[in-house]
C-alpha cells in the first residue's frame, strides 16, 4: 500500500488536474453544480453496483469518479469563494471528533448501538429539530424507509423483539389481503406500503440491507431470464411462442449455474 506521503501526493496531483481543467477544458469549464448532480448519482449508483459485485478492481474506479466529483464541487465553490476542498474536509473532521467523543472525549460506550443513539442524540443537540431532517427526500422509496427506521431506532423508537416485528409483518398482511377481497385500490395500495414498510423493518432486526438484498434479488433473477433468453434463441424460437413448461426447463438450469 501507498504511504500517507503518497496518498497525499496523488491527492495534490488530482486537485492540480481540476484546476487546469476548469481553466482548459470547455465541458469542465461550462459546468456547475446543478449540471453535475445527476452524473453524481449515477456515478454512485455504479460504485454501489460494484460493491455488490464483489469487484474490487471496479470499486476502486467508480472511487475515483466518486471523488472526482467531490474535488470537481469543491472547486465551483472556491470559484465563488463559498468553500473549497480544505473546507470540505476539515468540515467533516470536525464533524467526526465532535460525533465520537467515545474517541475523542470522555463518553463511555459498551457497543454499536450506544454510538447509534450517541450520534443521533448529538445531531439533535446540533440544532437539528427532527431526527428525519437527515434523511433526503430525495431518496428512492426501499432505501428511505429503511433509513427513516434506523434514525428512530437511533433514540429509542423501536420494537424490543424481531418476534415482535415479525408479528407486526403478519398484521399487515391479514390487513392488505382483506383490502384485496374488498377490492378496494387506494386501501390495497395503502396497506401494501405497510406491508413493505413493515418487511423493511423485519430486514433490520435480521441484519439484512434491504435494498442490497433487493438488488441481488433483481441480478439473479435477470441472469436466470438472461439464460432462458439465450437458449430460446438458440432453438430459433420467441419466448412468446413457448408455453410456461417449456420456459420453465431453462429456468430450472439457470437456477443451477
Amino acid at each position: 500500500m501507498n504511504t500517507r506521503a503518497d496518498q497525499l501526493k496523488a491527492f495534490d496531483r488530482l486537485l492540480t488536474i481540476m484546476d487546469e481543467l476548469r481553466a482548459q477544458c470547455p465541458w469542465d469549464k461550462k459546468q456547475t453544480m446543478e449540471t453535475l448532480r445527476h452524473l453524481t448519482i449515477e456515478e454512485t449508483y455504479e460504485l454501489g453496483d460494484a460493491i455488490l459485485d464483489n469487484d474490487l478492481e471496479e470499486v476502486k474506479k467508480e472511487l475515483g469518479d466518486v471523488l472526482l466529483h467531490i474535488v470537481f464541487y469543491s472547486k465551483i465553490g472556491s470559484e465563488t469563494n463559498d468553500f473549497d476542498i480544505a473546507d470540505v474536509c476539515n468540515g467533516i473532521c470536525e464533524k467526526l471528533i465532535s460525533r465520537h467523543p467515545h474517541i475523542y472525549g470522555d463518553v463511555k460506550v459498551e457497543n454499536e448501538e450506544d454510538v447509534k443513539r450517541n450520534w443521533e442524540n448529538l445531531k439533535l443537540k446540533e440544532g437539528k429539530k427532527s431526527v428525519l431532517e437527515g434523511v433526503p427526500s430525495s431518496l428512492p422509496a426501499l432505501v428511505k424507509a429503511n433509513r427513516i427506521q434506523e434514525k428512530v431506532a437511533g433514540v429509542g423508537f423501536d420494537w424490543e423483539e424481531p418476534s415482535q416485528v415479525w408479528e407486526k409483518v403478519e398484521e399487515e398482511l391479514k390487513e392488505l389481503k382483506a383490502e384485496i377481497d374488498f377490492n378496494n385500490q387506494d386501501a390495497i395500495e395503502s396497506e401494501f406500503g405497510d406491508v413493505m414498510f413493515s418487511m423493511v423493518n423485519y430486514a433490520r432486526f435480521l441484519n439484512v440491507n434491504p435494498e442490497n438484498a433487493l438488488e441481488r434479488t433483481n441480478k439473479k433473477f435477470s441472469k436466470r431470464f438472461q439464460y432462458l433468453e439465450e437458449k430460446a434463441q438458440a432453438l430459433n424460437k420467441p419466448l412468446k411462442e413457448m408455453t410456461l413448461a417449456e420456459m420453465d426447463v431453462f429456468w430450472e438450469e439457470a437456477k443451477k449455474l
